[in-house]
């Protein structure tokens, strides 16, 4: 079925031949899928993996408290019921009979220690922030008070009450990819080794059989996962697809089955010579340009402003891209709950030349000029739409002054995001998908409070003191009311400049079935199946 070589074919046939003398969970035959996902991830760790590419895999071989259905809402996995006090502020959880991949049972202990180390900021997990409803996370992962003062106990080997610092309803969303369990027993024997192959305990779908840096990531279904029954698929291959177009050729020739993106330029094309394999639904996925706002010029927000209106964001969209995305007119997308429509960047009734017109007045105002031109650098991924996108990024900011001098770096997702983390970027892409269906699920990256991943450094106390209250009211309407007013305040900073909101854009074969497009773009092998079998002896 591939074509492929030396020791990279060689490993793959070694564990294909093993995968057919593997029964399915469900026994007698044997189903195996083959996913194209974009990058080669640094780690699989839940707690340390910060790209949306690794939480894909991620998402197979661990589950929380609450799982994601295929059309990514969430649903009681390690948690049975879940009773919540008329307050809002305490939830009490009663797990299910589960274990471990190696037999282990899953006890409440292991979903305190799960949460625990999430926010451990001996850990080193970037992405405490979601977690912070939790009552006394934030002081936790600062480090002001032990893992041991957040607010989740054991009651008994089956049951975890949790307290919050406000009402939280959509706090199964966040439990259904932050502040997994992971296993205690393992962490603590191997440490940063435990996610190896040799080594790792799992709880989710799969288990990680082979790990081969820059070839495939191979799972096998977990027969001691707590819904084996109903999981089809034996086998999953993960591919690194760095190369969009080389992924989409793959996929139409049969060598993968899915790949979870593709160029948008390429709509047209690929609807017109295969379009039983294109998948295109509207995504919350925020594609943004982060200025560094503790770094000159950058810190003078009439740099920032003016930058930020020079760009023609439905040129991109609907000219370079192809039309499937859409222009962004503020930082959350639509069809988020709580979001109030009369938000919306302040320059967009002026014509594009009126706002470059503007933007060389205010970047003249700030000092530039022909005599001080304006030369820094813009970092991309080269990676999604950003390759076709920041040329015209650049071009645009160009036609403000021809002493407006942009370079363009890419450079790797993974060192790409590392630089932003310490700050070594002047201007760089960004990308926000949101983990909870409210606006403060793309808000909540920019308090001060959220650390590395506020990448632009930005900090202003009125927006960290509406979002507070925001997370602090049970009234719905008020914390919409709140919410909107952080996000103008935002906008009005300029910090980060929203450029679109991308379409989820995958390719799936017609041998898959269960797929469902869907707007935060994990999907999860355990919900999937195909229409052929591999016999296998039992």
């Amino acid at each position: 079925m591939k074509r492929l070589t030396g020791l990279m074919f060689a490993a793959l046939t070694a564990s294909l031949l093993l995968a057919a003398c593997q029964p399915a969970a469900g026994g007698g035959e044997a189903r195996t899928i083959y996913r194209g996902n974009t990058i080669e991830p640094l780690s699989l760790d839940p707690d340390k993996a910060h790209i949306m590419d690794e939480r894909v895999i991620i998402a197979d071989l661990f589950t929380g408290l609450y799982e994601p259905t295929a059309d990514a809402h969430p649903i009681p996995a390690l948690a049975n019921t879940a009773d919540v006090s008329e307050d809002g502020l305490v939830w009490t959880f009663t797990l299910r009979e589960a274990l471990w991949s190696d037999g282990t049972p899953i006890t409440a202990d292991d979903v305190v220690f799960g949460l625990q180390r999430a926010l451990d900021p001996a850990t080193g997990n970037q992405f405490g922030a979601p977690l912070f409803p939790i009552a006394n996370a934030q002081a936790v992962y600062e480090g002001r008070v032990p893992v041991t003062s957040l607010g989740v106990r054991a009651i008994d080997e089956r049951t975890v009450e949790m307290t919050l610092e406000g009402p939280t309803p959509f706090l199964p969303s966040i439990l259904m990819f932050w502040g997994q369990p992971v296993p205690r027993h393992v962490v603590e024997q191997h440490g940063d080794a435990w996610i190896r192959p040799e080594n790792i305990v799992t709880s989710g779908a799969f288990t990680l059989v082979d790990w081969r840096v820059n070839d495939f990531i191979h799972l096998r279904a977990n027969p001691t996962f707590f819904d084996a029954a109903n999981v089809c698929l034996t086998d999953v291959y993960y591919f690194p697809t760095v190369d969009t177009a080389a992924a989409e050729r793959r996929v139409r020739s049969g060598e993968l089955d899915l790949n979870n993106d593709f160029s948008s330029g390429n709509t047209a094309f690929l609807n017109e010579r295969a379009p039983e394999i294109v998948r295109v639904a509207p995504g919350t996925l925020s594609r943004t340009l982060d200025f560094n706002t503790t770094s000159p010029p950058f810190d003078d927000v009439r740099v920032r402003r003016a930058l930020s209106m020079a760009i023609d964001r439905t040129f991109i969209t609907d000219t370079v891209l192809g039309g499937s995305d859409m222009p962004a007119t503020r930082v959350v997308a639509e069809g988020i709950a709580g979001r109030r429509d009369d938000v919306r960047i302040d320059y967009l009734d002026l014509s594009m030349e009126a706002r470059r017109a503007e933007a060389r007045a205010l970047l003249e105002a700030a000092g530039f000029g022909p005599d001080n031109p304006l030369a820094f650098t813009l970092f991309y991924q080269p990676s999604a739409s950003w390759p076709r996108t920041v040329p015209v990024i650049q071009q645009d900011w160009a036609t403000i002054a021809p002493w407006v001098q942009v370079e363009l770096a890419g450079r790797d997702s993974q060192l790409h995001y590392d630089a932003m983390r310490v700050g070594d970027f002047q201007v760089a892409t960004s990308g926000w998908v949101p983990d909870f269906d409210d606006p403060y699920a793309y808000l909540l990256q920019w308090e001060t409070r959220a650390g590395e991943i506020n990448y632009a450094r930005y900090s202003n106390p009125e927006f960290d003191a509406l979002t507070a209250a925001a997370v602090a009211t049970p009234d719905p309407e008020e914390r919409a009311d709140l919410l909107a007013q952080a996000e103008r305040l935002f906008l009005a900073g300029s910090a980060s400049t929203p450029i679109l909101f991308e379409a989820s854009r995958d390719l799936v074969s017609p041998r898959i079935t269960g797929w469902q497009t869907n707007r935060v773009g994990i999907n999860q092998s355990r919900w999937l199946c195909t229409t052929d079998v591999v016999e296998t002896s039992e």
